[in-house]
């Protein structure tokens, strides 16, 4: 038998799990990672270390740079992905290089998402997904600065109690995306408003942002206006309100998607060389008779450890059905499976 080449597409969580499990499933193999980040994995728990004062990228590192080499795979970073042609099963890169593959896992995760109305102010709103992210927003906050945080989503409320704790005031603006990407339901928010309080946010409900400002000089950088013409000023603007998957690359790919990749139980998407895994794709669920999406961090991945076995030849089916919620503790603080980082 010829070896196999097994392209992974991204370079987080799922992607660098099914790494190691391919190796393990097909000790000969060829193994290609291609992500779009210009540093090697870093868990995103480990970016709060940033907050703490780690100044060097290698100490936050999942893996040292010679386990790449140690476990034979070609890591190519800095490249972007434009285009996927499944009928010559190869992959186009931004520099015009065609990557050819056997088999393709796309595991390229998600982005920050920002509401439509919100985006001609993106220049104005601090990310949090990178190392180079966590930098810039240590630099921009002086001692005991004020951050207004937007929409409210679990991986947001995390940063912002990590910040409560240095010693910066959040102030917490709600909307429909605050604990994304659980939801309330019928339940009585007042108890969860009553733990963000007590956690140290100031919590703003029921106002609508609409314009965000660059501040004068000599006052506060940012000035964030409400609908009802009240003003909250900071020193930083965060954006929480969930992710979208990255799959722009896949637009002419011939796949069936709706949010993100459709995926049977075993991850294997509508095209039977190509496997999907993490924040960009629907499984399949028997059991709800849908499609689901899952972002929790073990959830993302064991999905790439199923994806790695099946593609190697393997027939195992991910649990697509989950008990995870956002709830409190018998302490009134709040819980979420999205928080363990094991």
């Amino acid at each position: 038998m010829t070896e196999q080449h097994y392209v992974i597409i991204g370079n987080g969580p799922a992607g660098n799990e099914a790494t190691r499990h391919l190796r393990e499933n097909d000790p000969e193999c060829r193994i290609t990672v291609v992500a779009a980040d210009r540093l090697p994995y870093i868990p995103r728990y480990n970016l709060f270390r940033v907050l703490d004062g780690v100044e060097d990228w290698r100490e936050l590192l999942a893996h040292p740079p010679e386990y790449y080499e140690e476990m034979r795979i070609t890591l190519r970073r800095n490249t972007l992905v434009t285009s996927v042609d499944t009928g010559r099963k190869m992959i186009g890169l931004k520099h015009k290089e065609w990557l050819p593959y056997d088999k393709l896992l796309v595991a390229s995760g998600g982005g920050g998402y920002l509401p439509e109305d919100l985006r001609d102010y993106r220049g104005l709103i601090h990310p949090f997904g990178s190392f180079e992210d966590a930098v810039r927003l240590k630099q921009d906050l002086p001692e005991a600065g004020q951050v207004v945080m937007l929409g409210g989503d679990m991986m947001g409320i995390y940063l912002g109690q990590k910040l409560i704790q240095l010693g910066y005031r959040v102030t917490l603006i709600t909307d429909v995306h605050l604990f994304w990407p659980h939801k309330l339901g019928e339940r009585d928010p007042t108890p969860y408003y009553h733990a963000l309080e007590k956690a140290g946010f100031d919590l703003v409900n029921g106002k609508k942002v609409v314009r965000i400002e660059q501040g004068e000089a000599g006052l506060s950088p940012r000035r964030v206006i409400c609908e009802d013409e009240s003003v909250y000023t900071a020193d930083v603007v965060l954006g929480c309100y969930g992710l979208m998957p990255k799959l722009d690359f896949m637009a002419h790919a011939g796949l069936d998607v709706q949010r993100g990749l459709l995926c049977t139980p075993e991850l294997q998407t509508s095209d039977e060389n190509i496997w999907a895994a993490g924040d960009v794709c629907q499984i399949w669920s028997p059991e709800e008779n849908q499609y689901r999406v899952s972002y929790e961090w073990n959830s993302v991945k064991n999905m790439g450890r199923v994806a790695a076995i099946n593609m190697a030849g393997g027939h195992e089916v991910i649990n697509t059905f989950s008990e995870g919620d956002v709830g409190l503790d018998e302490h009134g603080n709040l819980t979420s499976p999205f928080w363990d980082f094991d």
